[in-house]
């Protein structure tokens, strides 16, 4: 059986806790994988597990000391590092964490992780009270907004005796987020995909608006996914929560008449345009300068206009490009979306129920429904919407290359 792994390199990083035992394992299977493992340790990481472990599993010396006097082992991680496919820390301490976010360097591994550009995955163990804590979530926060992969701590009995979110990820689920990431697709290099996501907003006076519960999850998925296979991707945002994804052209606008504006500006260069966003339907007629004031009894009446309508504008304006929708029905899912993939001249249509509880809108989560113009629905379970980019985004590469 070929080594999933073999020619790759991975830097692996270990802080100190009770659970780097589980780094042996974790170093383990990657190296029963194939992949060449370069493991730098901490000083307190040392206090549970001795470097020899490392060093017999891995075949090679363990950097833990800035200043060795064995200075051709520490260039030689040095080099690892600059050469590396990967870099994974696990178990990561909240300490770790905060100096990785923070570019300090004052031991071995962080000196490594500060000199690393390659992908990075963190792996967090700690106390439940200290992964809750608002200053590690800010840590966390801002590695995740550099493009750095979290995998997210088990819940279960801590060695302090709690029981809560703290646990070191399985060493098997941690493998798989590796291979993810190390056996990426690079199906779309080139492809240049222009993505819209989330919501638009519509004032009515200086403090009020009228918008939708679109989070942008679904979109920023596309685009995060589409990068991470290659694509060239410029992503047209609606106001959302999310952190601005790295490696991609961001656009922020508010209503419809700017994300309209910005879809048109860079569609002719585009090859793939996936309209995700939720784009309001109407807006108001005029804008007030001041705030509306709330009178007893008087009701308020806004007069609506409805909204240019973008997707059926890249369907008439398309010449070479590739133009998927997103339809969100409250009922007869197919027939309306069959409808406004022949109306709007759409390759591809994603349509979801958003009267089914706990998906769409706000969720994780979603199930979706594929229609092409002369396809059978495909009609999907319920997925991460991280998982359903994917999918979405295989469908885009099969028919941009002819495949069925």
């Amino acid at each position: 059986m070929p080594l999933a792994l073999k020619n790759k390199k991975v830097v692996l990083g270990v802080c100190g806790g009770i659970s780097a035992y589980k780094s042996v394992e974790l170093l383990r299977l990657l190296t029963k994988e194939g992949a060449e493992v370069y493991v730098s340790m901490t000083q307190n990481a040392k206090q549970f597990v001795g470097p020899l472990t490392f060093e017999t599993l891995s075949g090679r010396s363990v950097y833990d000391e800035v200043f060795d006097q064995n200075s051709a082992a520490s260039m030689e991680h040095i080099r690892a590092a600059e050469g590396a496919d990967l870099m994974v820390v696990a178990p990561a301490t909240a300490n770790m964490i905060g100096k990785m976010a923070h570019g300090l360097a004052d031991d071995a591994l962080s000196t490594l992780a500060i000199s690393f550009s390659g992908p990075v995955l963190v792996a967090p163990a700690m106390n439940d009270k200290m992964y809750s804590h608002p200053a590690v979530r800010a840590n966390i926060e801002i590695l995740i907004s550099r493009g750095v992969k979290i995998a997210e701590p088990e819940t279960g009995e801590l060695a302090c005796g709690t029981t809560g979110q703290g646990r070191l990820a399985d060493p098997g689920s941690l493998m798989n987020e590796i291979k993810k990431l190390l056996l990426e697709k690079a199906d779309l290099e080139s492809v240049n995909i222009l993505v819209t996501a989330g919501p638009t907003r519509e004032p009515i006076d200086p403090v009020r608006y009228i918008s939708n519960p679109s989070s942008g999850k679904m979109g920023y998925a596309i685009a995060e996914k589409a990068r991470d296979r290659g694509a060239d991707v410029t992503l047209v945002s609606g106001p959302t929560h999310l952190p601005q994804p790295v490696g991609m052209r961001v656009l922020s606008c508010q209503t419809a008449s700017e994300m309209e504006a910005l879809v048109l500006e860079y569609f002719p260069r585009a090859d793939v345009l996936v309209m995700t966003a939720a784009v309001g339907d109407f807006a108001p007629e005029s804008v007030l300068k001041e705030k509306i004031k709330k009178r007893d009894k008087e009701a308020l009446h806004l007069k609506l206009h409805p909204t240019k309508d973008i997707l059926l504008e890249a369907g008439r304006l398309k010449t070479r490009q590739m133009v998927v929708g997103f339809a969100a029905e409250s009922g007869n899912l197919i027939e309306s979306a069959r409808e406004k993939l022949r109306e709007k001249r759409l390759d591809m249509i994603v349509a979801n129920d958003i009267s089914a509880p706990g998906i769409g809108f706000q969720s994780d989560s979603n199930q979706v429904t594929i229609l092409t113009p002369d396809g059978e629905p495909e009609c999907l379970p319920l997925l991460k919407k991280t998982e359903i980019a994917d999918l979405l985004l295989d469908r885009i590469r099969n028919a941009r290359s002819g495949k069925a």
